[in-house]
């Protein structure tokens, strides 16, 4: 076998999980890793969007896509999904935990008690029980990677005004994936997060803005163009590059790593 061919299937015989599979960056990984010879593992709210990924990528390689309908703040409907994988394809090697929303906007004395544990449920916790489900089979194959999607908003930028939920969950994935690394690294788990700017998906469908949010908004005049790398944002399928090679044996001694991907978006502000 030619070395390109090997490099195509170097996840022959893996199976990955991934969330938030159905649309954007998860969407984009999803296809990426099944062509490089993964099965995967679709863990979304099962719509027209996620089923068309599950059939898209089955055409490419016949069985190698699941669609599980998972709710990943819900614990039992996590568990259950991550069981019928596990059936499914015999054990779990890759997780990438990516299913998240922006929630509600605004003023923080504004927020509601709900808006603000429904953005820290759907990101934070979802992300506890993508691992907590997750690591007892990855053990059992003796290795394995995660990786987290997490943001340059409470990482890296502060500047989003009335974002205060969305970046607490982000710079908490950001704390949890490196604890998370140091207690699986002697299990040859590896645990890395990656930190996006803005990239061309449809989480703006998330986003509640509230009428408050404009009392608290500060102008700031950004430089032409927002990405200096770039026209505009990043594609889904940079991230999904960027997973693939955390989810290698490429990346065999990376863990505990948070790598930006945002074109030096966040270098302007």
């Amino acid at each position: 076998m030619s070395p390109n061919v090997q490099s195509k299937l170097r996840f022959a015989g893996k199976t990955a999980i991934i969330t938030g599979a159905g649309s954007g960056i998860g969407r984009a990984a999803a296809i990426q890793l099944a062509r490089e010879g993964a099965n995967v593992a679709l863990f979304d709210l099962v719509n027209d969007r996620t089923s068309i990924v599950e059939r898209k990528l089955n055409k490419m390689r016949e069985g190698c896509a699941l669609a599980v309908d998972v709710d990943t703040s819900d614990p039992a409907r996590m568990e259950e999904a991550v069981r019928r994988t596990v059936e499914h394809f015999g054990g779990i090697d890759i997780v990438f935990a990516n299913a998240g929303i922006n929630g509600s906007i605004g003023p923080i004395e504004d927020l509601s008690v709900e808006d603000w544990q429904r953005t820290l449920s759907i990101n934070l916790t979802g992300t506890f029980l993508s691992l907590k489900y997750t690591i007892p089979h990855l053990k059992a194959r003796g290795k394995g990677s995660i990786i987290i999607t997490s943001s340059i908003n409470g990482n890296r930028r502060f500047t989003s005004f009335g974002w205060s939920p969305y970046s607490t969950t982000k710079a908490g994935q950001v704390a949890f994936a490196k604890m998370a690394a140091l207690e699986l690294a002697k299990f040859k788990v590896r645990v890395n997060v990656i930190s996006p700017g803005a990239i061309s998906t449809n989480i703006d469908e998330t986003t509640e803005p509230i009428e408050e949010l404009d009392a608290i908004t500060i102008p700031i005049e950004f430089p032409e163009g927002q990405q200096p790398l770039a026209d505009g944002p990043g594609k889904p399928e940079d991230v999904a590059r960027l997973v693939a090679f955390l989810a290698s044996d490429d990346s065999s001694h990376i863990t505990g790593a948070q790598i930006v991907i945002d074109g030096a978006e966040s270098l302007l502000t």
